[in-house]
């Protein structure tokens, strides 16, 4: 009897551990099943951030970059694959990846110090990173390095920003150039005249009344050029402060503006035995925009004309139409014309087609072309010129009817 309670023991036993260890191996498959899942669900998760980082990265403007320890690309957004070309980026060292050694060197001396290093980049048009793609000129770069936090491994990661900076150099190229020159053409009759005062005052020519009043014509004319310098350049700057927004917009007739110019260019027309022509199919033609400015782009424009022509008996036709939804306004002469060289340049500041003057002409201000451009873009409007030397020389001007 007792062995056969020892056989039953043993038999439950064996079922005890039999069923034991399926419980186990359910259990190990359970835990199996639910670490791949959860390795699943965290692969997923992983790729769905880097996209979600990629996609915001993607989103920047500026081409942003990561590198390693060794200085090799390990990441390259959108931006940069379109600045280098599409060439590829990844894995390549920086100092092969970046043609030109100055954009890497802000990389280079970041790694190396462990301080942010800001540096900025001036390219000329032929070796800007956007290669044959560049097109204007003198470029400019900010170059942005700086370490990101420790790594779980331990390495360190450079990220580096490369910004377009163009816009604002050209903007400060033109500030420069623009305050320069202003003092150049101020200094010049300035000089004239405190010349001139000099001799009235200490060679006592003062109390011979024809070199008196000879000398006193001569600061007259200089006087009224450093007026008119002035005016031109408070009218430039207030249609680039953002002023225009402040343009008195309404309606009028062009022809009675057309008029307005004439009469105040009247005494230099008749001098010159010059001949001014209108042409406007529809001479009742109305256009939008605020009339100051709309006479000081013909006043600019045929006095323009007239000082190039100062002997030629010039002939000057103003013309007016409208097509379509733009109306067409064009200045033309039939002078000397302007040379080739000189058509891109002519809407410059201070630039001047004329190089030589006697003593009894005051030049112009060499603003008069870059008021007119910056009048009619304040309307919507373009600009443009042609001209064959000794044929004709024709201003033509589009600006929609109505300002939008």
């Amino acid at each position: 009897m007792s062995n056969f309670f020892i056989i039953l023991a043993a038999g439950t036993t064996g079922v005890a551990l039999a069923i034991l260890l399926l419980h186990q191996r359910r259990a190990r498959r359970r835990s199996a099943a639910e670490v791949d899942a959860w390795k699943l669900r965290l692969e997923r998760d992983l790729k769905q951030a880097r996209e979600v980082r990629n996609s915001l990265l993607d989103a920047l403007g500026d081409a942003f970059l990561i590198v390693d320890t060794n200085a090799n690309i390990r990441f390259a957004n959108a931006a940069a694959r379109a600045l280098f070309g599409q060439r590829e980026l990844i894995d390549r060292p920086v100092r092969e990846a970046f043609i030109d050694p100055r954009l890497a060197d802000a990389v280079i001396r970041c790694q190396a110090t462990g301080e942010p290093v800001q540096s900025r980049v001036v390219f000329s048009q032929q070796t800007s990173p956007l290669g044959d793609l560049e097109t204007r000129g003198f470029n400019a770069w900010i170059i942005d390095a700086a370490q990101l936090a420790n790594l779980p491994s331990g390495t360190h990661s450079t990220r580096v920003i490369i910004r377009d900076v163009t816009a604002e150099h050209q903007l400060e190229q033109v500030r420069k150039d623009f305050v320069a020159n202003a003092s150049h053409e101020l200094r010049t009759p300035l000089a004239i005249i405190q010349g001139y005062l000099e001799n009235l005052i200490d060679d006592d020519v003062i109390k011979e009344p024809a070199m008196a009043r000879r000398f006193l014509s001569v600061m007259r004319k200089h006087t009224e050029r450093i007026s008119r310098i002035v005016e031109d350049m408070l009218v430039i700057s207030r249609l680039e402060s953002g002023e225009v927004n402040t343009l008195k917009i309404e309606q009028f007739p062009f022809r009675s503006c057309i008029q307005d110019m004439i009469e105040r260019l009247e005494s230099v027309i008749r001098n010159q035995q010059a001949e001014v022509v209108i042409a406007m199919p529809d001479s009742g033609l109305v256009i939008h925009g605020d009339r100051f400015y709309w006479t000081q782009v013909l006043f600019n424009l045929v006095e323009n004309a007239l000082k190039q022509n100062p002997h030629n008996h010039v002939r000057v036709e103003i013309g007016c139409k409208a097509v379509g939804e733009n109306v067409e306004i064009w200045v033309s002469d039939n002078g000397v014309g302007i040379p080739s060289a000189d058509l891109p340049h002519i809407f410059r500041r201070f630039f001047r087609v004329e190089k030589h003057h006697s003593q009894q002409e005051i030049k112009g201000t060499g603003l008069g072309l870059s008021i007119v451009k910056r009048a009619i873009e304040a309307h919507g409007g373009t600009i443009g010129v042609t001209s064959v030397p000794g044929h004709e020389t024709k201003f033509h001007i589009a600006v929609p009817h109505e300002r939008r």
